[in-house]
């Protein structure tokens, strides 16, 4: 076939790009078919493209040997378009890895041809992880929570086996063994996914938060003794088992024993030289290593390389040197991670979606629908937390976990089930995680906050006041302390809130003319008298309302002088857009903490007052010169650069004062 454009050879492309761009190139030319109609063919070239993508991506696969540098720009451009979509779409981003992988994998585009060696890499993510995670343990804290853990986790992994187990043996008429691997291994959670979940929600200092943790931290510890079951389990010699167990149970005792020792008295001595070095790749380089090593050691004995990982970062927890440890691994555990999650998807065999989609979606409804109410018994009987909690919980940890493509894996490996039995198992884990973020969606929905009915008597309700020269919005604590000043000094106010707990507070203390409202409603303003006020402050903590009370109170009164409680500097930016007088309600009291620690550190009295009121004047010159300007960060930033080194200057300038005073 001749080329209908000069210079353009597409018949030299892989097979399907040259099918279809030989078969339309003629179409296109516009020397052949006219402008108008070489647009229109353009379209449908356009369209057959798209159509045979798949087929045109497969043509450019990385093979089984292929290139490192290829795989590691498919990942990064899988992830740079698939998380924050997912973000985007309130999924969190583990369901964008998932769905990164699933597309890239073997079952859709095939980009990656040597899933098994991304797999072993990607576990390093989970590895950094409960490294990580140990770091941030120490024995003490350990102990404290021995309760949660082994409580609390025991119920949940023995509670959760047995009913899975059952199931499997009972409906589904697997053998004994089988139902026992099935039943612990689908019992265990994901520890990558429910701490990433409770980390985007920030919601891993929560109670379920805390006792997710605690049960994760379990099933990390109990999947050592369980991988170690399944070849028992699978048969075989009972005797020359045995002994492998006695030899394997000496082997992780040895290694978990030079762990100890070793992190108790060389990781010390050998940080301390690196930290002696100044030099951070070599300091980054003894972490990885340490975190690295150690999930080796004990991947050579048959252990968990996470368990290995928690353990050294557990030693480590109480060093000097825990913060910065925990700081050179972050950036990589997070892009590790990210890539156990896409391994995760890629291992996804998809095409049992489309083959048998009420199997696969049946199963992975019944593993939730198990696990779920499940952990919510567990965790509102032995974990006491309430019931919105507890279903949280059963949410965060109703997904499978990583552990169990292990347990599976070994599983198949020793023939205790087959081979489409186990694609069927991972399928089924990875999508309970997938549904996890829809779920937490739909309980968002579902479980909305009860609006609290809040009885307010009708005396807090009945505004009764003359000609008030102060109003007050907000009783907490600035409000409070404001109101105390005016009574002392006999000055006529009034005192607005809505929580009726402050009101009656107030009350408590006398005659208070506190009431109950709202400022941004005009009428109660009326009733309030405000437009005999000459001071509006406005003392609440919430900074949205604060802005929107000071933008209402200057539009309904422009003579009023408005007072207003700020939280930062920002906020007095956009306090004083809106007409008020703003006070940072930490500002004077860093202040006096200042004054104080000057004069611990023997400055006089006289010196310390000095310093304070320079620092104050110069701060306060420098918010207002910043007001002009404060929508260009980049000015802002320049302009805070040059205050402090004005600020030096007038410190040393006064420094230099008081020398030659002393001299005179």
């Amino acid at each position: 076939m001749t080329d209908g454009m000069d210079g353009i050879r597409p018949c030299n492309l892989p097979p399907p790009l040259s099918t279809i761009l030989c078969a339309n190139i003629n179409a296109i030319d516009v020397r052949h078919a006219g402008f108008n109609v070489a647009v229109k063919n353009s379209r449908g070239l356009m369209r057959a493209c798209f159509k045979s993508f798949p087929d045109i991506a497969k043509e450019f696969h990385m093979p089984h040997e292929g290139s490192l540098l290829q795989a590691a720009v498919v990942f990064l451009f899988a992830a740079v378009i698939a998380v924050p979509l997912a973000k985007r779409l309130k999924l969190g981003a583990v369901i964008g890895y998932l769905a990164a992988g699933v597309v890239i994998g073997p079952s859709v585009l095939g980009l990656i041809g040597d899933t098994e060696s991304v797999s072993h890499i990607s576990e390093l993510g989970v590895v950094l992880l409960l490294f990580i995670i140990g770091l941030e343990l120490s024995p003490k804290r350990l102990w404290v929570m021995r309760k949660a853990v082994f409580g609390v986790g025991t119920a949940q992994v023995l509670l959760t086996g047995l009913v899975i187990g059952a199931v499997a043996l009972v409906a589904f008429g697997q053998s004994m063994n089988t139902a026992i691997v099935l039943g612990l291994g689908l019992a265990l959670s994901s520890t990558a996914f429910g701490l990433q979940s409770l980390a985007e929600r920030k919601e891993l200092n929560s109670p379920h938060g805390r006792t997710a943790f605690a049960i994760l931290l379990f099933q990390d510890i109990a999947a050592i003794p369980l991988i170690a079951l399944v070849p028992f389990l699978a048969g075989g010699d009972h005797a020359t088992s045995t002994q492998e167990s006695i030899n394997h149970g000496l082997r992780v005792l040895g290694s978990i024993a030079i762990v100890v020792v070793g992190g108790r008295y060389l990781l010390r001595p050998v940080f301390r030289i690196v930290a002696k070095t100044r030099i951070q790749e070599v300091s980054t380089a003894t972490a990885l290593l340490v975190v690295i090593g150690t999930a080796w050691l004990m991947e050579l004995v048959g252990v968990s390389m996470a368990l290995g990982a928690f353990l050294a970062g557990l030693l480590l927890a109480d060093s000097e040197y825990r913060h910065e440890l925990e700081a050179q691994i972050e950036p990589f555990k997070g892009l590790l991670l990210g890539l156990f999650f896409i391994s995760v998807g890629m291992g996804a065999n998809i095409g049992l979606l489309f083959s048998a989609p009420l199997v696969v979606l049946g199963l992975t409804v019944l593993l939730v629908a198990i696990k779920l109410p499940l952990l919510f018994i567990i965790g509102r009987t032995a974990g006491g937390l309430s019931k919105r909690s507890a279903l949280r919980l059963g949410l965060v940890l109703a997904a499978g976990g990583e552990f169990a493509f292990v347990v599976f894996k070994i599983g198949s490996a020793q023939g205790l089930f087959e081979a489409g039995l186990y694609d069927m198992l991972v399928l089924t884990i990875t999508l309970s995680m997938a549904i996890t973020p829809l779920l937490f969606i739909a309980l968002a929905r579902w479980i909305k906050p009860k609006a609290k009915v809040v009885e307010v008597p009708e005396e807090y309700r009945d505004i009764q006041t003359d000609k008030p020269r102060v109003v007050i919005a907000g009783m907490g604590r600035m409000g409070q302390i404001v109101a105390r000043i005016l009574r002392a000094q006999k000055i006529p106010f009034i005192a607005l809130d809505t929580a009726v707990e402050s009101i009656e507070f107030s009350r408590s203390f006398g005659n208070v003319p506190v009431f109950y409202g709202d400022p941004l409603r005009p009428e109660i303003l009326r009733a309030a008298k405000v437009q005999d006020a000459e001071f509006f402050i406005i003392a609440t903590d919430d900074p949205d309302i604060n802005i929107k009370t000071a933008e209402l109170i200057n539009k309904l009164y422009p003579h009023m002088k408005i007072i207003a409680r700020a939280r930062n500097r920002q906020h007095v930016h956009k306090l004083m857009d809106a007409g008020a007088h703003a006070v940072r309600e930490t500002f004077y009291s860093s202040l006096e903490m200042s004054r104080q620690t000057l004069l611990g550190l023997g400055l006089s009295e006289a010196q310390a007052d000095a310093r304070i009121s320079r620092f104050k004047r110069h701060d306060e010159q420098v918010l207002a010169a910043q007001h002009e300007i404060y929508d260009d960060e980049a000015k802002v930033l320049q302009t805070a650069r040059e205050a402090r080194v004005e600020l030096a200057q007038l410190f040393e300038a006064d420094r230099l004062d008081e020398e030659e005073a002393a001299k005179a």
